[in-house]
């Protein structure tokens, strides 16, 4: 790991174990936490990681943001870090300057378009935007006759349905109807709406191996602290086998997730090779983020699902984000097209030369 990557993760951890705890957030009932976490990760320039010095941001590697997005998944930290910096990403692809404040991009599922219209202005409909609700401005890739673009959108102009996704943060309708944007830009030849989904999900899925890593330690705490039948609940074999089972989910995840945030970080390209570890990677966390979800709430029993207990943060939330910027069954669909269309054979030399 680079110095470089030491200090702004170091930076970000501490940040988090001071001001995101998860047993005092879930006894705050106000969300008085979330205006001095935002406050501290803005000034430590986090939420802009991902965009240059000279566009308004602190101009860190994408490897320094991966990682600090794994860290966030280990906090479950719920408030739009990812997707702000997500935001400060797409907007820098165009070269647009980034705002301070909380943002979130547009769309978040593979199935939703903006579609720019002949007069300059944004049309569409998006289901399930990560935080759009407390986001100031959008980033928005739109389509139109001339190709793709990219767009900073006052968030006041759109008009937002409030929703909730099952780790009961804001997952947002939003519709723009003819809104004119602050600043628009065409998209850099060959980055599309799948460059985007791809970018998104190898975010999740580190979001994603961070949250199980954490859900292993509180179950292996859990396990050595709970005493049934005169011994600890850690000593029978039946947990310690469900343990083991969760530590491999936690693995696999952390390993396909870093796997496919190293493909992007020296990538010049979202090419094949790019395409098949991100979606690769979405669809393994996916299906780590249901699997060991249940086995850490089967090791803490009914305890786990309170609202008192902190397991349900991580697995809840894991759980989220299984879903956004493409579920597994989504990604495994075209994955399957594209091994298909091109071949087996052809395709995944490619991720084994990396």
């Amino acid at each position: 790991m680079a110095e470089s990557e030491n200090i702004v993760v170091e930076t970000a951890e501490k940040i988090f174990a001071d001001l995101a705890d998860a047993q005092t957030i879930n006894s705050d009932k106000t969300g008085s936490w979330k205006a001095p976490l935002w406050q501290a990760l803005s000034e430590a320039g986090l939420p802009l990681a991902w965009v240059a010095d000279d566009l308004g941001g602190s101009g860190a590697s994408l490897a320094d943001g991966f990682a600090v997005l794994n860290a966030a998944g280990r906090f479950a930290i719920a408030v739009p870090l990812a997707e702000t910096m997500l935001a400060g990403w797409l907007l820098a692809q165009a070269k647009i300057a980034s705002p301070d404040g909380e943002m979130t991009v547009i769309p978040a599922s593979p199935k939703d378009r903006i579609t720019l219209n002949a007069d300059g202005s944004l049309s569409g409909r998006a289901r399930s935007v990560p935080f759009a609700k407390a986001a100031k401005h959008f980033a928005v890739l739109a389509h139109g006759n001339s190709g793709t673009s990219i767009a900073l959108v006052d968030a006041a102009k759109g008009r937002v349905e409030s929703g909730l996704n099952v780790g009961y943060d804001n997952s947002d309708i939003v519709t723009l109807d003819n809104v004119q944007p602050v600043t628009i830009k065409p998209a850099p030849k060959g980055f599309d709406q799948t460059t985007l989904m791809l970018m998104g999900g190898v975010v999740r899925s580190l979001q994603i191996a961070g949250a199980l890593e954490s859900m292993l330690d509180i179950s292996v705490r859990y396990s050595n602290e709970r005493v049934a039948f005169e011994k600890k609940i850690s000593k029978f074999q039946a947990v310690q086998h469900n343990l083991a089972r969760l530590a491999g989910e936690s693995a696999a995840a952390l390993a396909a997730a870093t796997s496919a945030a190293d493909a992007i970080a020296n990538a010049t390209s979202f090419d094949d090779a790019v395409y098949l570890e991100a979606a690769s990677a979405k669809i393994r966390c996916a299906e780590a983020a249901e699997k060991g979800g249940a086995i850490a709430h089967q090791v803490h029993g009914a305890i786990g699902f309170t609202m008192e207990h902190i397991l349900h943060r991580y697995s809840l939330r894991a759980l989220a984000w299984r879903d956004d910027f493409g579920s597994e069954s989504h990604w495994a669909v075209e994955l399957g097209k594209r091994v298909a269309a091109r071949g087996a054979d052809e395709l995944w030399p490619l991720v084994a030369s990396r």
